[in-house]
């Protein structure tokens, strides 16, 4: 799952997309590019709790947030939680 809905975000999600080993791409909430190679969530980047809820339900294996404001509000401790692995720096 990628977090944001930028351009920063699309090129993840575009380069993650080129990757064999990887199945399927979420992205919360994604964009109109985003949508051509990834599955777009509509949830908000800041609204974390819904956030680890669908990872857990999609059996997500790894989150990459791009967004500043989620890192700040603690996205990655609250993933932490969870034991989803999560790029990102923790609000600590």
């Amino acid at each position: 799952m990628v977090v944001g809905g930028g351009a920063r975000e699309h090129t993840l999600v575009w380069k993650l997309a080129q990757s064999p080993k990887v199945r399927e791409i979420y992205v919360a909430p994604g964009n109109a590019g985003t949508a051509k190679v990834a599955h777009n969530l509509d949830i908000s980047p800041t609204d974390i709790e819904s956030l680890a809820k669908a990872a857990q339900e999609k059996r997500i294996e790894l989150v990459v947030v791009g967004p500043e404001v989620p890192l700040a509000d603690g996205i990655v401790d609250r993933f932490q939680d969870t034991g989803i692995s999560i790029f990102g720096t923790t609000k600590a």
